[in-house]
C-alpha cells in the first residue's frame, strides 16, 4: 500500500491555509490618525458601495468579445475564485450583465443610477438569482482583498465619561458599520474629501454627506460636551478603526431580504427595531435603546439583495422609495437614517405585469433601473450548461453520444426565439444564426434582433422552456438509461422524455404544449440531418486529406485575394488559382458565385486573426470551413463505398461496419451509440446515395 501520510491535511497545515486568507489587520484596532494616513496614502479606501462594486468587477479583470461585440466579467465568465464552477454561458445573458455593471458604474459617478434599485427581471430559471449569489460572493472576497478593504469604528471606554452607559455596552461596535469620516464636522470631513480627490486615479470622485447613526451621534455629542468639543482628544481616546468585511452569514454588509406571507410583513424588517432588552436600561426615547438590525441597516456599505421583490405588498415597497431616492431609512421613533448600500431586486415576469399595470405604484417603477435577464439564446452556450451540471455531478457511468447535449439546448433556445419576420428566414436559420454559424452577409444578426425587440413583448428569450426544465429531462434520461442497463445518452432518447414531460410540466402552459410539440419536430429533423453528416464522415473522413485539402484551399485563396500565382502540384510551375477547386469547396455550403469573394475573404480574415494570436492553420478550428472539406472529400470517396452493406448489414463483425464504428468512435460516440447510430442514419444515406446512382 503506497504511503499516503505526505498527502494528508494536518491541522498545522489546515491553520497555515486558513491564517493566509484572513486579512493581516482584521483584528486590529487602530487610531483615527491612522486612518486619515490609510486615506492619503490610498484614497479609494474612502470609497462608497456603488463605487467599491463596480471596481470589484474591474478588479478581477473585463474581456471584450470581438466576435459577439459583448464586454464579459470575469467574475461571471470565468468564476476564478471557484474554479469556473458559477460561469455564466450566452451574448444575452453577457450582455444582461454588462448592462447591470454600466448601471453601478453610472452609479459611482453620482449619475443618477445610485438613487435608483437595481430590477433584474427574467423568466424563471434564468439564472438571474444566481448572478446576484456570486456578485454577493466575490464582494465578500473583494473586502478581504487589499484592493477592496474599508474600515468602520467602535465606541470604546464609554461608561467612563457617559454616567448612565450599561457596563455591557462599554465598548460599542458602529451600528451601522459607518465609514469613521462621518465623526468629522461636515466641513472639515469636505477638506480631506477634497485632499483625497486630488490624489485620487478613478473615473468617479468620492463623497461622503452621511450624518452618524443616531447611537453615534448621541455617543459624539456627550463626548464632546465633556471634553469641552476638544474633537481630537475624542477620537483619539474614544475611537478605534478596525477593518470591515462583508460577510452575507454575519449579516455585515449584505443583506438578502426575502417575502413573508402578507401577514407576517412587518416594516421593522427593514429598518430595524426597538431593543426591547435595553428599553428598561435608557428609555423608550433614547437611539441607544434600538436595534439596527433591519435589513437595510445590515446591507450598509455593501449589497442589498430582494428577492422576489415585486411580491411584497405595495405598502410594504413604501420604505423603498426613501431608501433608493433619498438613501434614508425612516424607522419607527427614530429620525431619519442614511445609508450606503447598492440595492438589487429579482423579480419574474408576472409579478412584474401586476405592479407596472398599477397605477399605485408609479412612484415605485419610477425609482427602478430594469435590468432584462433573459434565457440563452445560443444553443451551444446552452449545451455549456447541461455540461457543467453533468461536470458537478455524479453521473453514472453513461455515455453522453454527440449531439444530445447540443440538440436538447437547441430544443429549449428555439422555444425562446421570436419567430423572424422574413419568411425566407426559418426559425432553426435565425438559431444557427444566433449560435455563430451563419455569417451576416447570409442572414442579418442585427436585423433579427431588431426585428425580435419590436415584435416581443419585453424582449426576446424572456420566456420559453428554462435550462432547469432540460436539464431536468437529462438527467431524467440518464437515470431511464441505467435503469434500462444502456450504457450510452442519445439525442433520440432525450427527445423521448422531452415529448413524455413537456405536458405535464407546470412551467409549460397549454397554449403553448402544440407549438413546442412542433418546435421538437424540428430538432429531431435536424438532429436527423447531422446523424447523416456524422455517417457520411464516418465513411469517406481522412484527417490528414482533410488538412492537405484545406491546406490547398488556403493557398489558393490568397494567391487569389493577391492577385497572385501557386506552384502546381504536379509540375512544380507557377499557376493561376484553380477557380473550379475553389468552387468546389464553397458550393457544398450553397456559396453563390457572386459571395464567393466575401467567404474567401472572411477566411482569409480568420487565418490571419489566428497567426496573430500564435495559432497555426487547421482546419478543424473552423466549422464552415471544415464542414466544406467535409462535405467535398465525401463527394470524391462516396463511389467506393458499398452502401447496400450499409442498408442491410446488422452484424458488427462485418469489417466495413466495425471499421465504420470505428470512425465514428474516433467522432465521440460510444461503440453502442456508433452502431445505434448507423441504424438510424446509415440506411438514409445509403438509400440516397443509391437511388442518386451512387452504387
Amino acid at each position: 500500500m503506497a504511503d499516503t501520510t505526505a498527502e494528508r491535511h494536518t491541522l498545522e497545515r489546515l491553520s497555515e491555509e486558513y491564517r493566509t486568507e484572513v486579512p493581516d489587520d482584521l483584528r486590529a484596532a487602530r487610531s483615527f490618525d491612522w486612518y486619515l494616513d490609510a486615506l492619503y496614502d490610498d484614497p479609494r479606501v474612502a470609497r462608497n458601495a456603488h463605487q467599491r462594486v463596480a471596481d470589484m468587477f474591474d478588479h478581477y479583470g473585463t474581456h471584450y468579445d470581438e466576435e459577439r461585440g459583448v464586454v464579459e466579467y470575469a467574475l461571471a465568465a470565468e468564476d476564478p475564485l471557484h474554479d469556473g464552477e458559477n460561469v455564466f454561458y450566452g451574448r444575452e445573458v453577457h450582455e444582461a450583465i454588462h448592462e447591470f455593471v454600466n448601471k453601478v458604474k453610472s452609479g459611482a459617478r453620482g449619475l443618477g443610477p445610485e438613487k435608483r434599485i437595481k430590477l433584474l427581471l427574467g423568466p424563471v430559471g434564468s439564472g438571474k438569482s444566481h448572478f446576484d449569489y456570486l456578485v454577493r460572493r466575490y464582494f465578500e472576497a473583494y473586502t478581504r482583498e487589499d484592493a477592496g478593504r474599508m474600515y468602520t469604528f467602535r465606541w470604546v471606554d464609554l461608561c467612563s465619561v457617559i454616567d448612565d452607559q450599561d457596563p455591557d455596552d462599554d465598548v460599542v461596535r458602529s451600528p451601522m458599520n459607518q465609514d469613521p469620516l462621518v465623526l468629522l464636522p461636515k466641513a472639515q470631513r469636505q477638506a480631506v474629501i477634497d485632499d483625497l480627490n486630488e490624489r485620487l486615479d478613478a473615473p468617479y470622485t468620492l463623497r461622503n454627506d452621511q450624518h452618524p447613526d443616531p447611537a453615534s451621534e448621541f455617543y459624539l455629542n456627550e463626548l464632546l460636551a465633556h471634553y469641552d468639543d476638544d474633537l481630537e482628544r475624542v477620537l483619539d481616546e474614544h475611537v478605534e478603526v478596525v477593518r470591515l468585511v462583508a460577510d452575507e452569514n454575519r449579516r455585515e454588509c449584505i443583506e438578502t431580504f426575502e417575502p413573508k406571507d402578507k401577514k407576517n410583513q412587518d416594516e421593522t424588517e427593514l429598518t430595524g427595531d426597538v431593543n426591547y432588552a435595553k428599553l428598561a436600561v435608557y428609555g423608550e426615547s433614547d437611539p441607544r435603546a434600538f436595534d439596527y438590525a433591519g435589513a437595510f441597516c445590515n446591507a450598509n456599505r455593501g449589497l442589498f439583495s430582494g428577492e422576489e421583490l415585486l411580491k411584497l405588498q405595495r405598502e410594504f415597497l413604501y420604505d423603498f422609495l426613501h431608501a433608493s431616492q433619498e438613501s434614508t431609512i425612516k424607522p419607527k421613533n427614530n429620525p431619519r437614517i442614511d445609508i450606503d448600500q447598492v440595492i438589487v431586486g429579482r423579480t419574474n415576469m408576472p409579478e412584474y405585469r401586476e405592479k407596472t399595470g398599477d397605477e399605485k405604484m408609479e412612484a415605485f417603477n419610477d425609482r427602478t433601473k430594469r435590468i432584462d435577464y433573459p434565457y440563452v439564446l445560443e444553443y451551444e452556450s446552452e449545451a455549456r450548461i447541461y455540461e457543467k451540471m453533468l461536470a458537478n455531478a455524479d453521473v453514472p457511468n453513461v455515455h453522453v453520444e454527440p449531439h444530445a447535449l447540443e440538440m436538447a439546448g437547441l430544443f429549449g433556445v428555439l422555444t425562446r426565439l421570436e419567430e423572424p419576420t422574413d419568411e425566407t428566414v426559418t426559425l432553426v436559420e435565425k438559431a444557427k444564426a444566433y449560435n455563430g454559424e451563419l455569417e451576416d452577409e447570409e442572414i442579418d444578426r442585427r436585423k433579427l434582433r431588431e426585428d425580435a425587440a419590436e415584435s416581443a413583448d419585453i424582449g426576446e428569450g424572456m420566456d420559453g422552456i428554462s435550462a432547469r426544465f432540460v436539464g431536468d429531462e437529462i438527467a431524467e434520461a440518464i437515470m431511464d438509461a441505467t435503469h434500462r442497463d444502456r450504457s450510452h445518452l442519445s439525442p433520440l432518447s432525450v427527445f423521448d422524455h422531452f415529448e413524455a414531460n413537456l405536458g405535464g410540466h407546470g412551467s409549460v402552459a397549454a397554449d403553448d404544449l402544440d407549438r413546442y410539440e412542433r418546435l421538437l419536430d424540428r430538432v429531431r429533423e435536424e438532429y436527423r440531418e447531422r446523424a447523416i453528416e456524422d455517417v457520411r464522415h464516418a465513411l469517406a473522413y481522412d484527417v490528414d486529406e482533410l488538412r492537405r485539402q484545406g491546406e490547398k484551399y488556403m493557398d489558393h485563396v490568397m494567391a487569389y485575394i493577391d492577385d497572385d500565382t501557386v506552384d502546381d502540384e504536379l509540375t512544380g510551375r507557377e499557376s493561376e488559382p484553380d477557380e473550379t477547386f475553389l468552387r468546389a469547396v464553397e458550393e457544398q455550403l450553397d456559396v453563390p458565385s457572386d459571395r464567393k469573394d466575401d467567404f474567401r475573404q472572411e477566411v482569409s480574415n480568420w487565418v490571419s486573426r489566428r497567426a496573430r494570436e500564435g495559432r497555426g492553420f487547421d482546419p478543424q478550428e473552423n466549422d464552415r470551413l471544415r464542414r466544406a472539406l467535409e462535405r467535398k472529400l465525401w463527394e470524391d470517396k462516396k463511389h467506393n463505398i458499398n452502401f447496400s452493406a450499409l442498408v442491410s448489414a446488422t452484424d458488427l463483425d462485418d469489417e466495413d461496419r466495425s471499421a465504420w464504428v470505428d470512425a465514428l468512435v474516433d467522432r465521440g460516440y460510444s461503440e453502442d451509440g456508433a452502431a445505434e447510430v448507423l441504424e438510424y442514419a446509415g440506411a438514409a444515406v445509403a438509400r440516397s446515395e443509391i437511388e442518386d446512382g451512387g452504387d
